[in-house]
């Protein structure tokens, strides 16, 4: 069982929102995967995958299992979607867990689907706990008070869980009709937004946004606000700390891998191999 059986002090709930990634070795995702395993502080944590705002599709299910299957995690995913064929205990599964990775997709089916399975209450008793709950894309609005959705073709606002007060936009800049979706929003209705872009994120401990990221270049975290004197819409970029790569990207320019062989070969005396060990790491320490 996870650790976390009780209710834990608010700054010890931890929510990571990411903007978009995958689980490949394409530039950025392994050192997001880094980051998220970095929060943990179990020899050998309980990972879950909710995969269910995608419906629970097979390729989601087999990048999160390759991308985290060489590490030293209990890895599970819960398919609601099949659970005739593999019934478990959904409450007993998702308490026992170290951290819920939750799928991007459509976040009006997501949350649709897990207030019929009582999933909504769950969640938000394993963030009281202090179970890392983290996702991307759907899987990251669905913990704000609203999200921009295209769950219905066009970008819209769509309520969340509202464990997280304001508005999340994912895929900020690679979307231009979700950021004008945010910005009318923000503009009209007031209150914050943040936007996202593929590759950053959103720390939060508590309520509180604790830490932006980014794991690649160009990709940015904003924050959008109303001057209610003025009228006018505030949008500020919010500095996002970079995170380090543990090894070259498979689609990394060739100039970008030969410097980090560059760079190996002198910390290793010329050698070539790596002795770098990546360890668990408590973020910015």
């Amino acid at each position: 069982m996870s650790a976390a059986t009780e209710p834990v002090w608010p700054d010890q709930r931890v929510i990571l929102a990411l903007g978009g990634h995958e689980f490949s070795r394409r530039r950025g995702n392994e050192a997001i995967v880094e980051y998220m395993l970095a929060l943990l502080a179990p020899e050998r944590p309980r990972i879950c995958l909710l995969p269910t705002a995608s419906g629970d599709a097979t390729d989601q299910i087999h990048a999160f299992r390759n991308s985290l299957g060489e590490r030293d995690c209990e890895l599970s995913h819960l398919s609601l979607f099949r659970l005739e064929q593999a019934p478990v205990t959904v409450r007993e599964l998702l308490l026992s867990q170290d951290l819920i990775y939750v799928g991007g997709g459509s976040m009006v089916n997501l949350l649709a689907i897990w207030r019929a399975h009582g999933i909504d209450e769950i969640l938000v008793e394993a963030w009281r706990r202090g179970i890392v709950l983290c996702g991307q894309s759907a899987g990251a609005m669905c913990w704000f008070r609203s999200g921009i959705s295209r769950s219905g073709g066009s970008a819209a606002t769509v309520a969340g869980l509202g464990v997280i007060e304001g508005t999340l936009s994912v895929h900020y800049h690679r979307d231009p009709e979700r950021r004008e979706a945010l910005r009318r929003r923000i503009g009209a209705a007031g209150g914050v937004g943040y936007g996202v872009d593929d590759h950053a994120g959103l720390l939060i401990r508590g309520k509180t946004i604790a830490a932006a990221i980014s794991a690649a270049e160009g990709a940015g975290v904003w924050q959008l606000e109303r001057d209610d004197a003025s009228g006018e819409l505030i949008e500020a970029s919010v500095r996002a700390e970079p995170l380090p790569s543990p090894r070259p990207a498979i689609d990394a320019p060739a100039g970008d891998v030969s410097e980090r062989r560059r760079v190996l070969a002198s910390r290793t005396g010329g050698s070539g191999a790596s002795a770098a060990v990546w360890s668990r790491r408590k973020p910015g320490s």
